[in-house]
Order: structure tokens, then C-alpha cells, then sequence
């Protein structure tokens, strides 16, 4: 432990330290002098002080001993102390920045690394809001986390949703718990003109994704006297707000079929009318769409992540570029096909080139690109934090005299 800090001391090998000084937040462990501090003398989850070889100081990091990513930098100054200040002034920077963003008290309140706390994620439902913590560093922490928020928002419920992979690679147990005051079994989003109901403890992640936020909103400049399909629908983020701006028929398709209620009932509440719900597989309801003859003006293809870590990444490109080309096969000429990826492990330029193999039947081009919203801050050296991509696709139509020349 340094004499100039109540924190214990994790060195890095000489040379290791070029990540860090290049301005990203991660340390593996292999990076660690573990002659000089070894890993296990760490308490999981407690916060270290990491220096150089050379015993410079870099900055200040949760710590999981565990771990290959063993590390997460929390702050680039040795001398402050990660307590409940430290949270209230990292969430204070976070909320004015998404105050002047948006009108209304709903978005991400914090995105993990672009916001300076990484491996916590927290989502604002107006009063109330919904936490991941993705690291055993966050995890500790909630305490601290729980009550910074509590003195800066006041809100009337906190609730954590902790789960999936990252958890586990952290050795966390899921864990879905109330953390402080009230949090209904259903919450409300107000997005692009439309009001949701959202499952906070049931749903997916947090129960919303505010990232396509401005993808939906670009969408709806296309919808109207389209025939629509929205491949997963979800809670109706795509689909609802696309028959509100004049679609002539929307159909919404999910394997959730507590999902699909939802969605049905935000429909009504936004005075939706002939919303078409089908409950099954994307690719198999592809499938059967094609077999029937039926034809979309505009497709959303929104999947889950399909690569979810780099031993999927064969099987999971694979299956983007199929769910591309059988989209593909029901788009009109004319129309717009949305495709997304949220995977992280999947790049830009492996999506497009998907999606170009898959347009070799046709006549494509891309006429915009999507990305999340700015409530999803992007560090500038972690390109981790730049998850989600989408390209708005447009089949363009074969004019009469080229059709004459082709007859």
C-alpha cells in the first residue's frame, strides 16, 4: 500500500501500461507484475492503486483477481476516494448531460465506460430507474451507487436487474432486486410521440432499449402507405411508432409471447388499429412469409445479439448474413430494409459485407446509417462502447425503359 494512498497497489509489467496511457480502461491479467503484486493478495471487488513498472501512479481501478479483464479504471487520479462523492459527481456529470439532451426523464442515465463507470449500467424511467452492474467492483458498490442516487434524483424506486454473461464472467450470481422504495410491475416510456409499457423484472435487460431511440424516429419518415414488418418487435419500439406515422399495415414479430402482450397492449393505449402480432422464430416466420407470397415496403431486423462472444462470431456473422438475405427476398422494390446488429464482437464493416453478400440478388444500395443514441456515450479509446450499427437499405426500382431493354 502507498503511503500517498489508502488503496493497495497492483503494478503493471514493463510496457503494459501503453493501453491505459492511450486513454482505455481495461488492464488484463496478464498485464499484472504479479511477482511484485500478486493478484491474489487482492480482495475481489475492492479498489486498487495501478501504477506503471516504474511505480508511477495511472489512476485508480475496481479489481476482480479472478478475472482475465481484472481490472476497469474508475478514475485517472490516485488521490481521490471512491466513495459516495465520487458516485454523486459521476452521475451528476452523466444526468446534465442527458438533460440537455432530451425533454423528458427517460433515457440511460449511465453507459458503463462512456460515462466513467464502467461496468454500471442505469436506465431512467422518470421516477424511477432500473441498474446492471456487469463487474464485482459495481457490484460491491451498490451500496454507495444506490445512495448517491437516491440524495441527487430522489427517485421513488430503484430496482436491480443483474444478469447474463458478463455477470457470470465476473463469478455474480442474477440477482433482481428492489434496492430502494417502489418499483410497479409495470413502468412507462414516453418515445417518438408514443407511450409504453415496459416489464422492468421480466423484460429484456432493463426492460427498454432507449439506443434506437433516434433509428426508430428516422424510420418513421418512410412509413407512411407502408406495409410494415418489424422482425423483432419486442415491446413495439419499431412497430408502434411506424403505424402511428401512416403505415398502411404493420406486422410485429416476436418469440416472447409475454413480449407480443405487451406490445398488443401498447398498441391499443396508442390507439394502434390492425397491428398484426405473430408469435415464433424470426427465421422460421421468414420463412413461412416468403412461402406465402407476402411482400414488406419496410423490414426492421433488430436481432439480439447473435455473437456473444468470439467463439460465436463464425456461426453468428453467418447468421446475420441469412437473416439479411431472406429479408431481402420479402422487401419490395422501392422499399427500406433496417438491419442492425448490437453485437460489439461483430464490427461495421463484417455487417456490411454480410449484408452485401447477402444484396447479390438484387439491386441494393445503403442510404443511411444508424447508431445508438446519444444517451449511449462512446468512449473515444474504448471502442467497446460502441456496440450498436444499423444500415438503412434501399432496393431500388427497375425503371420502365430498363425493363424493355431486359424483356
Amino acid at each position: 500500500m502507498s503511503s500517498a494512498s489508502p488503496y493497495p497497489i497492483l503494478r503493471l509489467r514493463p510496457k503494459e501500461d501503453r493501453r491505459l496511457r492511450a486513454g482505455h480502461l481495461w488492464v488484463y491479467s496478464n498485464e499484472i507484475d504479479v511477482q511484485k503484486t500478486p493478484l491474489t493478495a487482492v480482495t475481489p471487488g475492492s479498489v486498487c492503486r495501478m501504477e506503471d513498472a516504474q511505480g508511477k501512479a495511472l489512476g485508480l481501478a475496481h479489481v476482480n483477481p479472478h478475472t482475465l479483464l481484472c481490472a476497469r479504471l474508475l478514475s485517472r487520479d490516485p488521490h481521490v476516494r471512491i466513495d459516495e462523492g465520487f458516485y454523486r459527481s459521476r452521475l451528476q456529470q452523466a444526468l446534465r448531460m442527458r438533460e440537455r439532451l432530451f425533454g423528458a426523464p427517460f433515457y440511460r442515465l449511465v453507459h458503463g465506460d462512456g460515462d466513467g463507470l464502467p461496468g454500471l449500467v442505469i436506465d431512467r424511467y422518470e421516477d424511477h430507474l432500473v441498474l446492471q452492474a456487469g463487474s464485482l467492483g459495481m457490484d460491491h458498490d451498490l451500496p454507495l451507487i444506490t445512495a448517491a442516487l437516491q440524495g441527487l434524483l430522489r427517485p421513488a424506486g430503484i430496482l436491480l436487474k443483474a444478469s447474463g454473461a458478463a455477470r457470470r464472467l465476473e463469478g455474480l450470481e442474477d440477482r433482481v432486486e428492489v434496492l430502494f422504495g417502489h418499483i410497479p410491475e409495470r413502468l412507462e416510456v414516453w418515445e417518438n410521440d408514443c407511450l409504453f409499457q415496459v416489464d422492468p423484472r421480466g423484460g429484456q435487460k432493463t426492460g427498454w432499449f432507449y439506443d434506437h431511440r433516434a433509428n426508430r424516429r428516422r424510420l418513421r419518415d418512410f412509413a407512411q402507405g407502408r406495409r410494415v414488418l418489424d422482425c423483432f418487435a419486442y415491446l413495439g419500439g419499431f412497430a408502434i411508432p411506424l403505424a402511428k406515422a401512416g403505415a398502411s399495415a404493420v406486422t410485429a414479430v416476436d418469440s416472447s409471447a409475454p413480449a407480443l402482450a405487451i406490445l398488443e397492449e401498447n398498441a391499443r393505449r396508442n390507439e394502434v388499429e390492425g397491428l398484426r402480432s405473430i408469435h415464433g422464430d424470426a427465421m422460421e416466420t421468414l420463412h413461412n412469409l416468403r412461402d406465402r407470397g407476402e411482400q414488406f415496403d419496410l423490414i426492421v431486423l433488430d436481432p439480439p445479439a447473435l455473437i456473444k462472444s468470439k467463439k460465436d462470431f463464425k456461426e453468428g456473422s453467418i447468421a446475420y448474413r441469412r437473416f439479411n438475405d431472406m429479408a431481402m427476398r420479402l422487401l419490395t422494390p422501392g422499399g427500406i430494409l433496417f438491419s442492425a446488429s448490437c453485437s460489439h464482437h461483430l464490427s461495421r464493416e463484417t455487417l456490411l459485407s454480410q449484408i452485401a453478400f447477402a444484396a447479390q440478388r438484387g439491386d441494393y444500395q445503403i442510404i443511411g446509417e444508424g447508431s445508438q443514441d446519444m444517451d449511449h456515450p462512446v468512449h473515444p479509446a474504448v471502442p467497446e462502447s460502441n456496440y450498436l450499427k444499423g444500415f438503412f437499405i434501399h432496393r431500388r426500382e427497375e425503371l420502365p425503359e430498363e425493363a424493355e431493354k431486359t424483356a
